[in-house]
């Protein structure tokens, strides 16, 4: 895992997580992966309807 990624607890009901085990394997991936590629698909189909979102490198602090 690259240092430089930030971790993220991902609640997600059983049935769904083993169904994402079934489709990593077959694609010869780990379900970490699945995942990223499966939003990385959902980020450029939302950006080719909407527009591009734009990041900035140093987002203001938010107070919770």
């Amino acid at each position: 895992m690259k240092k430089d990624y930030p971790r993220y607890t991902l609640r997600i009901p059983k049935e769904l997580l083993d169904k994402l085990s079934i489709t990593a394997e077959q694609n010869g991936r780990t379900k970490n992966r699945e995942i990223e590629l499966t939003l990385r698909k959902y980020i450029s189909d939302y950006e080719r309807l909407y527009g591009k979102i734009n990041i900035d490198k140093d987002p203001p602090s938010q107070n919770l």
